[in-house]
């Protein structure tokens, strides 16, 4: 299969980059973003532009099974307008053009634990995540899905954009096994979610918005790489 990726320069993006180009049904993989990912590989094609949009239009003549779309930008010091600018209006201007050019596509969105479905919570980004979900279920592609992740352990060398972030996860890591000891049913890594993307594209998903218990599963099940 033939897939785009966005956010790939992100943690999770990473993740699932790293993944595709792992897998043996995965013929080619584009990404499109303002970063390049300084990835070399016979199967992936990088567009980087400071208007993905705009690059997304001129990319999606091709066609493609799959779009895994890990962009996300944290709400901290973030008004709510600007949040929606940079989370709904970027998702649904790309998710837009492609289900008209490819409406067969599987497209995957990364949200997040919390995400407010009904729109009318307390908590901004939480609303904002929740309208982008509702937005993106009623375009016409074959499937949607809107994957959930709560805490997220990087793995093969994946890193966050954001500095807090990164300081963060210095601290953590060393302790991840305890972590996981005690609280591993909440804890996603980089590979599973990306294992459980590429899985719900292959044979589908037991239902639209995907928490941390359901993407574990998904991800139990993924072809081998090859």
């Amino acid at each position: 299969m033939k897939v785009l990726v966005f956010g790939a320069s992100g943690m999770i993006g990473q993740g699932v980059l790293r993944e595709c180009l792992l897998a043996g049904d995965v013929a080619r993989v584009t990404v499109i973003g303002r970063t390049g990912t300084g990835v070399v590989h016979a199967k992936l094609r990088e567009i980087v532009s400071p208007d993905i949009v705009l690059s997304t239009d001129k990319a999606a003549d091709d066609a493609y099974d799959a779009c895994f779309y890990c962009l996300g930008v944290s709400a901290n010091g973030m008004t709510e307008v600007d949040h929606t600018r940079t989370t709904f209006d970027l998702a649904l201007s790309i998710a837009a053009i492609l289900s008209r050019t490819n409406p067969q596509m599987t497209f995957s969105y990364v949200s997040g634990a919390g995400t407010d479905s009904t729109e009318r919570g307390r908590v901004m980004w939480a609303r904002v995540k929740g309208r982008t979900e509702n937005a993106l279920r009623a375009l016409p592609f074959r499937a949607v899905y809107l994957f959930r992740p709560g805490i997220i352990q990087p793995l093969h060398g994946a890193t966050s954009k954001t500095r807090s972030y990164r300081i963060m996860y210095m601290v953590l890591t060393p302790m991840f096994p305890l972590i996981n000891a005690l609280f591993g049913r909440y804890i996603l890594t980089t590979e599973s979610i990306a294992l459980a993307m590429l899985n719900a594209v292959r044979r589908g998903a037991p239902r639209a918005v995907l928490e941390v218990a359901d993407i574990k599963s998904l991800s139990s099940s993924a072809l081998p790489r090859g």
